[in-house]
């Protein structure tokens, strides 16, 4: 499912699942920030631009649960806690810092999609990764540049915002005093 409303585009209209097949959402409304087509997990939604725009640009932390094709060493972390190097637009992007560590455990989640393979690929292992920016499809950038591909990215949290026990497809109202604590 994409992380949008909808498409100018006929052929993306018949062929691709968009966000207004969840919920009967108010008008004017749109997403904070995206998910690309493959990743899973939190997503704000707005009316507010200026708010879509302030959690976008502020350097409010999202952080991601990612499984990697192979067992990631402490070096590779190392690499991307301090920042790599990523192709953004055709042009090298040194990632900023960030928070990035194994996971102690497996993370008790609904079960992939079936299209990702999982199975297929050699051991796994999984990292928490917390970003203050949002570049198109960095986490899955970062990884790679490290030497371990994601298999599966889920997003667990935007500022104070966790994704907790929802499910795929659930849409859950939050407080206006939560957004306002975020800004």
């Amino acid at each position: 499912m994409l992380s949008q409303l909808g498409s100018n585009d006929a052929r993306e209209q018949r062929t691709k699942r968009f966000l207004t097949e969840l919920h009967d959402f108010p008008s004017g409304i749109m997403p904070v920030g995206r998910l690309d087509e493959k990743s899973e997990g939190l997503l704000l939604m707005t009316t507010d631009g200026g708010l879509s725009d302030f959690i976008n640009r502020s350097g409010i932390e999202k952080e991601y649960y990612a499984q990697l094709d192979g067992e990631i060493t402490k070096e590779a972390l190392a690499r991307l806690q301090l920042g790599v190097d990523i192709g953004i637009g055709g042009r090298k992007y040194r990632t900023k810092s960030c928070k990035a560590g194994a996971l102690p455990f497996t993370p008790t989640l609904p079960e992939p999609d079936p299209s990702l393979r999982i199975g297929r690929h050699r051991p796994s292992s999984w990292v928490r990764i917390v970003l203050t920016e949002g570049k198109f499809r960095q986490v899955r950038k970062m990884t790679a540049a490290v030497g371990y591909p994601t298999l599966r990215l889920i997003r667990v949290r935007i500022g104070i915002f966790h994704l907790g026990d929802m499910y795929p497809g659930m849409v859950h109202p939050i407080s206006l005093e939560g957004i306002r604590s975020m800004t």
